[in-house]
């Protein structure tokens, strides 16, 4: 009980990064935990993507967690940014700002889709902070490369997407309206057509995929920005780096964006991974299964404290 009180309980706080951007960040559990988790969401989502996870981490801990999350610039409550910094790269630093801000001790990094991503830019620009500082990551629903080859992300390389960038880079605020237009009156549409068709639900996916990025709250050049990040995906260099650590690839059965397939080609590059696969979720695995999801999230905590346990013991015996 005590453990989900302390970890309801929310605490905000604004964290500019060495370009001025706010960012949204927001933290629960006591300072005093033996681990801080902190959960980097996706393209087009903000920080209430982990709610229900949120929720159902402490219960699964059976202990006090502290958590943090924050909203990516240009997504949720955090600010805009110029439409050149909307790249991977950049967003791998901006974790790094929030790590210096919000956490102290032993860190679990925990990405979902293009949150995974970030992760691992972080990871290849702050090596020497991993293993030290960061025990532990969770990457669920994401990629490392070969994003264009399988799932969704066939589409990268599209006329369409390529129309849709061009757009947005000489008339943003029009294609702004025209897109919240287009989202609001054909999501409804799209998603009635996939409930009763029976037949290339890749294609329906791809479809309902298109609209709700248009429907949401993020701003067309943040979506356009990132599109061009997810076409040239190659963080491969970072797994080498993070290869040691205790870590967790975690995807659904039926994701269609970032399918499981890209989830064993990072795994089979971690060394110390465990391959957790959901059946019957989808690519919003953390919403849909928020238990499964805690759960495989216990366990990496344990083997970090495992890992820690013996390597303080090592260091104990040489000392």
């Amino acid at each position: 009980m005590s453990a989900s009180h302390h970890s309801t309980r929310l605490r905000h706080a604004t964290v500019y990064t060495d370009d001025g951007v706010p960012l949204a960040v927001t933290a629960a559990g006591p300072d005093t935990a033996e681990l801080t988790f902190v959960f980097v969401h996706g393209h087009c989502h903000d920080t209430d993507i982990w709610t229900r996870l949120r929720q159902a981490l402490p219960f699964a801990m059976g202990r006090s967690v502290r958590m943090v999350f924050f909203d990516h610039r240009g997504h949720g409550r955090s600010g805009a940014a110029p439409a050149e910094t909307y790249t991977l790269d950049r967003i791998g630093r901006d974790l790094g700002v929030v790590l210096d801000a919000a956490t102290s001790g032993p860190i679990v990094l925990v990405g979902h889709s293009m949150g995974g991503m970030a992760i691992l830019s972080y990871a290849r620009q702050h090596s020497t902070d991993i293993g030290t500082r960061v025990v532990g990551v969770a990457l669920i629903s994401t990629a490392a490369d070969d994003l264009a080859l399988s799932g969704l992300g066939r589409y990268l390389h599209s006329p369409v997407v390529e129309l849709f960038r061009r757009a947005v880079s000489r008339a943003p605020e029009t294609t702004q309206r025209i897109a919240r237009w287009s989202g609001r009156v054909g999501l409804p549409v799209a998603g009635a057509l996939h409930r009763r068709r029976t037949v290339s639900p890749k294609s329906d996916a791809w479809l309902l995929t298109v609209l709700a990025l248009l429907c949401s709250d993020t701003s067309v050049v943040t979506i356009a920005g990132f599109l061009r990040s997810f076409a040239v995906l190659d963080e491969a260099a970072a797994l080498s780096v993070l290869t040691h650590l205790p870590s967790l690839v975690l995807c659904g059965s039926h994701d269609e964006l970032t399918p499981f397939v890209l989830s064993v080609g990072v795994a089979a590059r971690l060394a110390h991974s465990q391959l957790v696969r959901i059946e019957g979720a989808g690519h919003s695995v953390t919403v849909e299964h928020p238990d499964a999801v805690a759960a495989a999230l216990r366990d990496l905590a344990d083997r970090v404290s495992r890992a820690r346990t013996t390597t303080t013991q090592v260091t104990g015996r040489v000392r």
